[in-house]
């Protein structure tokens, strides 16, 4: 069994983005109950940079997790993730799906192409007239 969280497998941005969605937040709305900006947020999230120890301690508080867990993953912390594995039956419907969409994606695709070409023609015909 592989530890989801363990400092071998996921870093400090990691488990601050999995305690984060595991709590229903967005990064705004985190970021806003911390007092903190969106992109200081972020940068926590991508390990450009950690918080102070108030905010660490602030942060755990709100996802209900341990500051140790936060740091190095051992402690009270999430569970690993279940895996949601579809059953056999379901593979078809979601093959249909994916092949809808491909060819939705399709057309989309080529009635912007004739888009683009018209908004091409018609800059073209405005600057020589």
């Amino acid at each position: 069994m592989t530890d989801w969280y363990g400092p071998d497998v996921a870093t400090f941005g990691d488990r601050v983005a999995a305690a984060r969605e595991q709590a229903g937040m967005t990064q705004e709305v985190l970021a806003k109950r911390l007092g903190i900006r969106g992109p200081t947020l972020r940068k926590w999230e991508n390990d450009v940079s950690e918080p102070r120890a108030n905010r660490l301690s602030m942060l755990a508080g709100i996802l209900n997790v341990s500051m140790m867990w936060l740091i190095n993953g051992e402690g009270e912390g999430l569970d690993a993730p279940v895996e949601d594995v579809p059953q056999v039956d379901d593979l078809g419907d979601i093959l249909s799906e994916i092949r809808a969409l491909r060819t939705d994606l399709h057309a989309k695709a080529e009635k912007l192409a004739r888009l683009e070409k018209r908004l091409r023609n018609t800059v073209r015909d405005q600057r020589s007239a």
